[in-house]
């Protein structure tokens, strides 16, 4: 890839629009630029776990998957935000959705099916783990968002949404490979 950024700051911006891959300009509340800034918040709340589990990894040997399946999901994260920057380009595909779905019904198997609601806890892992869970649901609620107005592509919707469900099982597997006990929802006492 040749692109190069000779200059970070361009002025363009100062008077509330920005650029999109298509030339277009619009505005930086515009529902485009708000799934891009939520897709960029996701990775770089990914980018803290992956960190994380890299130096636990040393310690936790079983924490190594966790990193072959999640580091790849950053570059796609990168991948979907050049989509949203760039209407006609589509760089994600079925197959990076089954990927993620392919993990996640293994994890899923490995930790067992939940009894209960859980909270984010029990570890700065798992809580980090939560973290990127809900940061994707809201990249997803904001590229829906933009679906409503300017259609985006199914398989866009389905890796975001894919993985949401393979951070929350990833939050899981965190907490059983490390025997970190969940941290269970109890309900407000009734008066």
């Amino acid at each position: 890839m040749g692109y190069r950024l000779s200059k970070i700051y361009t002025r363009t911006g100062d008077a509330g629009e920005t650029g999109l891959g298509d030339g277009r300009r619009v505005p930086k509340d515009h529902p485009r630029v708000e799934a891009i800034g939520e897709v960029d918040a996701l990775n770089s709340q990914l980018g803290l776990l992956l960190a994380q589990l890299a130096e636990q990894e040393g310690m936790w040997l079983g924490l190594s998957e966790l990193l072959e399946v999640l580091a790849p999901c950053q570059h796609r994260l990168f991948d979907l935000g050049g989509e949203l920057a760039m209407p006609a380009y589509q760089a994600l595909d079925q197959a990076e959705v089954a990927r993620l779905e392919a993990a996640i019904d293994r994890w899923n198997e490995e930790v067992g099916p939940l009894e209960n609601f859980i909270l984010p806890g029990g570890s700065l892992l798992v809580a980090q783990a939560h973290v990127c869970r809900s940061q994707a649901r809201s990249a997803e609620r904001r590229c829906q968002q933009l679906n409503a107005l300017e259609p985006l592509s199914g398989v866009t919707l389905a890796y975001i949404n894919r993985l949401s469900d393979l951070l929350f099982v990833a939050a899981r597997l965190i907490a059983k490979r490390l025997h970190i006990q969940e941290v269970l929802w109890q309900a407000a006492p009734k008066p």
